[in-house]
């Protein structure tokens, strides 16, 4: 098992920045892969990034390329997701998941409460 809860999250301006982190419990994350996703209202959760065990592989969806970082630090049990140049758009509840690799949702065995992140246009 893995808990993981999210902080962070939070209002911001267009063009601000935020820094999403999940911290994991129960077992070391070095032995899972970790993901964020996010749901709009009225939306289906939609992948955002997943970084692999090692942190080698990371993958973004194509909306947040450039702007979205992914980091892990395995030491702390950590995940991070640092979101630049925010847009409108990407207002979501975001969530930390975990054990899982691609971008459907059903891939991954634990998931986080979530945090909001509001982006004023």
């Amino acid at each position: 098992q893995v808990q993981l809860v999210e902080s962070g999250g939070g209002l911001v301006q267009a063009g601000g920045s935020l820094r999403l982190s999940c911290a994991a419990s129960g077992r070391p994350i070095s032995s899972v892969n970790m993901g964020w996703f996010r749901q709009a209202p009225g939306k289906e959760r939609e992948f955002v990034a997943v970084i692999s065990m090692s942190g080698v592989r990371i993958y973004y969806t194509d909306s947040v390329k450039g702007r979205f970082t992914i980091s892990r630090d395995n030491a702390k049990n950590t995940v991070d997701l640092q979101m630049n140049s925010l847009k409108p758009e990407d207002t979501a509840v975001y969530y930390c998941a975990a054990g899982g690799w691609g971008t459907n949702p059903s891939g991954y065995d634990y998931w986080g409460q979530g945090t909001q992140v509001t982006v004023s246009s």
